[in-house]
């Protein structure tokens, strides 16, 4: 009886000081600081379904890096255990290929040379590029992002992720060395310009870069044509085949890089990919159309869902939407996968990888940020054991970044030790 008594206590202690968190989260959410920003906070209970915070879930809101949860979500939908490298249809000693979108040949951190080993296996090699349905960039994408490590081109066979990597060692190290001569000294300004793969260094600079090329039909044969040592056709037109796949590297380390390195343009990739598995033909429409038609037709509201990365302002999704795929992830794949490839998170922001501090974290979570915008949707784990989606999204704020992630991560921390 004193136990059943105690435990009572306990808990309607516990209630009491929940209420007093929420009672001083609301009047966060009303106060001066947050008056001239967009803010929505939703907080869901996994085990009870049970709605704790619901401020603004149903406005819509610019996600940034957040939509990658819908990628994350779609490649898990539609893509098996390994990526699809390549399609394939072999005659003789010769190959013609079809590009699939796999972003991880000879990518700088995957390293993958498991397709050109491949490739090599055959006298003559013919490609086949005109199988995107897109641009080289995605719709709503700032122009001067141009020469950045993070606005890499889309492309049906990208090669090195789409960048040159350099390293300002003695001398120059550049890969791929293809554009070895392409590099001038500048003391400032971009590292590229803008219609030429001609790149810029300053003498100051002792960081290894990666800097995007400009991808061409012709570049693609050239730089093939050397990894291989193979002779390269372009097909100018292909009838329709049944192809054979080669598979790749293993889909979850991949999803793993997209998440915690917030990776654009794997994000990007993986959408066509998981294109190549329901068509020929590479779209990130026809991806998106085919995911939500199957898996999220019960989204509501719907979102507008432009591009994989969340580097479009034309995205908008509501807190709402973010918590239901976030429940969908929850109920319908492995949880010790789903905890190993969502980062942890604190008030700096994305634990980095290896981090001895990520132990020590309650929260699970992809981050979102642009100018003006900081949002974070995940899991909270709280000191009971209980399991908490929410979606915290903040835009249209004139203030440091640095102020809202205090913030949120102070209401976050409450509800860790309340509830």
């Amino acid at each position: 009886m004193f136990s059943i008594l105690l435990l009572t206590t306990l808990i309607g202690c516990a209630g009491l000081q929940f209420k007093a968190i929420k009672k001083q989260v609301l009047n966060d959410f009303t106060s001066e600081k947050l008056s001239h920003q967009h803010t929505g906070f939703l907080l869901v209970d996994i085990g009870t379904n049970d709605t704790l915070f619901n401020i603004n879930g149903a406005k819509y809101f610019i996600p940034a890096s957040t939509a990658k949860l819908f990628t994350y979500y779609a490649s898990l939908k539609l893509l098996g255990d390994s990526l699809p490298s390549l399609k394939y249809i072999q005659e003789n000693q010769n190959v013609t290929i079809l590009g699939t979108g796999d972003p991880t040949w000879l990518h700088p951190h995957f390293k993958n040379e498991l397709p050109i080993a491949f490739l090599k296996r055959f006298d003559s090699i013919y490609l086949y590029l005109d199988n995107y349905e897109g641009e080289k960039y995605g719709p709503g994408w700032a122009w001067e992002d141009y020469p950045y490590y993070f606005s890499p081109e889309i492309s049906t066979i990208p090669l090195y992720g789409n960048v040159v990597t350099v390293t300002p060692n003695n001398p120059l190290t550049v890969i791929p060395d293809h554009f070895a001569t392409a590099f001038q000294n500048k003391v400032e300004g971009p590292p590229r310009d803008w219609n030429e793969n001609q790149f810029y260094l300053s003498k100051q600079n002792k960081d290894t870069l990666q800097i995007p090329y400009i991808t061409s039909k012709k570049l693609t044969v050239k730089l093939l044509s050397e990894e291989t040592g193979k002779p390269i056709g372009l097909l100018d037109s292909i009838a329709p085949k049944k192809w054979k796949i080669l598979p790749g590297i293993p889909r979850d380390s991949v999803l793993k890089q997209l998440l915690w390195e917030s990776d654009n343009f794997l994000a990007e990739q993986l959408m066509l990919l998981c294109s190549s598995k329901i068509s020929d033909t590479l779209s990130f429409e026809r991806a998106r159309d085919s995911v939500i038609g199957k898996y999220l037709v019960d989204l509501d509201p719907m979102p507008r869902w432009v591009d994989g990365s969340g580097l479009s302002r034309y995205n908008l999704f509501t807190p709402t939407t973010m918590v239901n795929v976030l429940k969908k992830l929850y109920r319908e794949s492995d949880s010790l996968q789903l905890f190993t490839s969502i980062p942890q998170w604190d008030s700096n922001g994305t634990i980095s990888l290896g981090s001895g501090t990520a132990k020590s974290s309650f929260i699970y979570a992809k981050s979102g940020s642009m100018g003006n915008i900081y949002n974070l949707c995940g899991y909270l784990r709280t000191k009971s054991g209980k399991i908490l989606l929410f979606s915290f999204m903040n835009n249209h704020f004139r203030r440091p970044s640095s102020d809202v992630r205090q913030n949120m991560y102070a209401i976050l921390k409450r509800v860790h030790e309340t509830y």
